[in-house]
């Protein structure tokens, strides 16, 4: 491609059920070894091969770009606490992108814009990361603490500390008024 030239339109058929609000952003067709497909980023967030639905971007835990392979780590929720979701790393899904154009970029940008707040502590069997972050086309922001491999999620001193740790996170990160 030279210059100034475009990659082609995405064809109607490789197009997801985009929402009113959603726009394609970048696209690429893909394999991930189980047949083809086309991952597509939109501003809401990220369509993979074989899924009926899209991943948030702030559902999203890892995206990482090999130069061939996009590697994504969805969120996983294993419970619902007062002001949080406790999640685990989902299976990873890996797509050869043979032509990738902007997708790798989009995808990298629009995670990483999505994260309001992170911060790793230790904790009862473990450690855990406690996240915020902003959910395309909703106000405010959306609380996780994600469980390193290995750490008990049912474990009382653990759930103990996880509403501690949010909530100090959560005063830390409020707006003052000035």
């Amino acid at each position: 491609m030279g210059l100034f030239s475009r990659k082609p339109k995405l064809p109607p058929a490789d197009r997801p059920p985009l929402a009113r609000d959603e726009r394609v952003l970048a696209w690429a067709a893909a394999g991930n070894g189980e047949g083809d497909g086309v991952v597509v980023a939109s501003n809401l967030g990220l369509w993979l091969p074989g899924r009926g639905h899209r991943l948030g971007w702030h559902d999203i835990l890892k995206a990482v770009w090999s130069g061939r392979q996009l590697t994504v780590t969805p969120a996983e929720p294993v419970v619902e606490r007062d002001g949080y979701t406790v999640v685990v790393d989902g299976p990873a899904e890996t797509y050869l992108l043979l032509d990738p154009g902007d997708l790798p970029h989009q995808v990298r940008a629009r995670v990483t814009r999505s994260v309001a707040y992170t911060e790793h502590h230790p904790a009862p069997g473990g450690a855990v990361r406690v996240a915020a972050r902003r959910t395309a086309g909703v106000d405010g922001l959306t609380w996780t603490v994600r469980l390193d491999p290995g750490t008990p999620p049912d474990d009382a001193a653990l759930h103990a500390e996880t509403d501690r740790l949010v909530t100090a996170a959560r005063a830390a990160t409020a707006p003052t008024d000035a």
